[in-house]
C-alpha cells in the first residue's frame, strides 16, 4: 500500500474515513501523513472559502500523538488518527465557534459539544472548523463576513463561480473537494442534504432529537440538528453509530424496497436534474426497487404553517438564550448590529427583532400566535400526512430530487428570498416533520457537469432503515 504524502494528497479525494482508521491502524499510512495531505489541500484550494479556522499545530500534533499510542501497542478506535471537520456553529473547546458572523469571532467555548466529544473520543482529530451561511440563516453559503479577499462566499467543489450551497456550505466542500475524509453540519430545513446534493457527497439528517444539540449556535430547537457529511453511506453509518450509539443494519435488499413519489417534489426541476434524477429513477427500478406513485394534497400548505413561523420566533428566542447560558458577553442587539450579510441581516431587522412575518399578501403580521398554532397543531398535522401516505402505501420512504436546480452562480443576488424558495422547496417539508433524510449523489448535469443529488427521506425513528436502503441504493447508481 502506497504511504498517502502531501507530495500525493489527491489521494483523498476517494479515501473514506473508515479506510482511513484501517489504514492508520495496520501502518500502511501514518495519521501525520494524512493530517498533512489534508491541510495541503486545504491550503490549496483557499479560494473555496471552505474553512474560517484551521487548527494545523493542535492537529499534527494530536497524528503524531496517535501514530505514536499504535507504535507503543495502543488499540485502535474507530476514527482513530482520521481528520474532521466541523461547522462553526457546533463547539470545540478551545477554538473560536463564530457562526459565520463578525460578532462571535472571538467567542471560544471551553468545552466541546457532545455529538463532537464523542467523535473525539472514538479517536478523530478536529482539523478545522467550517465556513457557512451566517448565522445559518440560509441556503447559498454567500457569506459576507469570512472570504478571502477576491472572492466572495463559500464556492463549489466542482465549479468556482458556483454556490456551495448551505448553510453547512465549508463542510460539503470541505468533504468534495478531497480536504477531510468526513465533516460534521447542521441542518435546520436544508442545511446538510442541499449543500451535499450541490457538491457531490452524501449527507444525513437524522430524526430530530437523535443527537444532542448542546454545545450548538441554535436557530430553532424545535428544528435543528447536526448531521454527517461524508463520501460514501458506510461513513454516514459509522459517524452515525458514533453520535447517536447503536449498531448499522445490513443494506436491504433491492427487491425488499418501495419507495413513493410524490409529484409535488418533482415538479419545476431543471433540465439537467430531471434528466440525471429520471435515470437515476430507471436505474432503481431495473434493480428490483418498486417504485410507487403517491398524492400528497395539501402538504404545502401543511408545511408552511409550520416552516417559518417555527424559525423565526425560535430564532429570536433560542438566540437570545444561547448567547446568555455561553456567557459571550454579547446580544442579540449586538449580533444584529454587526451581520454581514444582506439577506441575513434583512432578515433579523424585519422579521425575528420584531417577531413579524408576512402573511400571503405581502403584510406584517404578529409571528407569536402563528407560532403557538404551529407548536399546538401544525406539527402534528403535517406528520399525519407523511403517516398516512406512508400506511396507505405501505412505503420505506419517499425518494425526490434534493435540489431541484443545479447549483446557481455565485453572485450578491443569489441569496434572494426567491432562489431561497426554490433551493429549499424539496428539502424543508421532511424538516418540519422531523423526518430522517438521506441525500446522495447521482450524477452530473450534462452541460454544466455540477452535481446532482436525490434523498430518500423517511418516518421519524427509521434512520436505522433510511442508511440501510441507502447503501444499496448507492450500490446500485454507482452502476453504470
Amino acid at each position: 500500500m502506497k504511504i498517502i504524502t502531501p507530495a500525493n494528497p489527491a489521494q483523498l479525494d476517494t479515501l473514506t474515513a473508515a479506510d482511513a482508521a484501517r489504514l492508520i491502524n495496520e501502518r500502511k499510512v501514518s495519521s501525520e501523513a494524512l493530517v498533512r495531505a489534508c491541510l495541503a489541500r486545504i491550503d490549496a484550494q483557499d479560494h473555496l472559502n471552505a474553512f474560517i479556522t484551521v487548527d494545523a499545530e493542535q492537529a499534527l500534533a494530536q497524528a503524531k500523538a496517535w501514530d505514536n499510542h499504535l507504535a507503543n501497542g495502543g488499540a485502535p478506535l474507530p476514527l482513530g488518527g482520521v481528520p474532521v471537520a466541523v461547522k462553526d456553529n457546533i463547539h470545540v473547546a478551545g477554538l473560536p465557534n463564530t457562526a459565520g458572523t463578525p460578532a462571535l469571532k472571538n467567542f471560544v467555548p471551553n468545552t466541546t459539544a457532545p455529538v463532537i466529544q464523542r467523535l473525539i473520543d472514538a479517536g478523530a482529530i478536529i482539523i478545522g472548523k467550517c465556513n457557512m451561511h451566517e448565522l445559518a440563516f440560509g441556503v447559498t453559503g454567500y457569506n459576507a463576513a469570512y472570504h478571502t479577499p477576491a472572492i466572495k462566499g463559500v464556492r463549489n467543489a466542482h465549479d468556482v463561480s458556483r454556490i456551495a450551497g448551505g448553510s453547512s456550505s465549508g463542510s460539503a466542500v470541505a468533504v468534495a473537494a478531497g480536504m477531510v475524509p468526513v465533516a460534521i453540519g447542521t441542518d435546520t430545513g436544508a442545511s446538510v442534504r442541499q449543500p451535499c446534493a450541490l457538491n457531490g457527497c452524501v449527507g444525513f439528517r437524522p430524526t430530530t432529537g437523535r443527537y444532542s444539540q448542546a454545545g450548538i449556535t441554535p436557530i430553532s430547537h424545535t428544528r435543528d440538528t447536526a448531521g454527517p457529511m461524508a463520501r460514501n453511506v458506510a461513513d454516514i453509518a459509522l459517524l452515525d453509530s458514533l453520535m447517536a450509539g447503536g449498531e448499522a443494519l445490513p443494506p436491504k435488499p433491492a427487491q425488499t424496497i418501495r419507495l413513493g413519489i410524490a409529484p409535488c417534489f418533482w415538479q419545476a426541476l431543471d433540465d439537467e436534474v430531471s434528466q440525471q434524477a429520471h435515470a437515476a429513477l430507471a436505474r432503481l427500478r431495473d434493480a428490483g426497487v418498486t417504485l410507487v406513485s403517491v398524492d400528497m394534497p395539501g402538504l404545502e400548505e401543511a408545511n408552511a404553517a409550520v416552516s417559518f413561523p417555527v424559525v423565526m420566533y425560535e430564532g429570536k428566542h433560542d438566540l437570545m438564550d444561547y448567547l446568555q447560558a455561553h456567557e459571550t458577553g454579547l446580544t442579540l442587539e449586538d449580533i444584529v448590529q454587526h451581520i454581514a450579510s444582506p439577506d441575513v441581516r434583512a432578515i433579523f431587522e424585519h422579521g425575528i427583532v420584531p417577531e413579524l412575518i408576512q402573511d400571503g399578501n405581502g403584510n406584517p403580521v404578529p409571528l407569536r400566535p402563528l407560532y403557538q398554532q404551529a407548536i399546538s397543531q401544525g406539527i402534528g398535522r403535517l406528520i399525519a400526512l407523511y403517516e398516512q401516505t406512508f400506511r396507505d402505501h405501505q412505503l420505506d420512504g419517499l425518494i425526490f430530487p434534493t435540489s431541484p436546480v443545479v447549483a446557481p452562480l455565485a453572485n450578491d443576488e443569489v441569496s434572494s428570498a426567491e432562489n431561497f424558495a426554490r433551493l429549499i422547496r424539496n428539502v424543508d417539508p421532511g424538516s418540519n416533520a422531523r423526518l430522517p433524510g438521506l441525500t446522495l449523489p447521482v450524477g452530473l448535469g450534462g452541460t454544466s457537469q455540477l452535481p446532482v443529488g436525490l434523498e430518500i427521506d423517511g418516518l421519524p425513528g427509521s434512520d436505522a432503515q433510511i442508511l440501510a436502503m441507502g447503501a444499496t441504493l448507492e450500490r446500485i447508481l454507482a452502476q453504470t
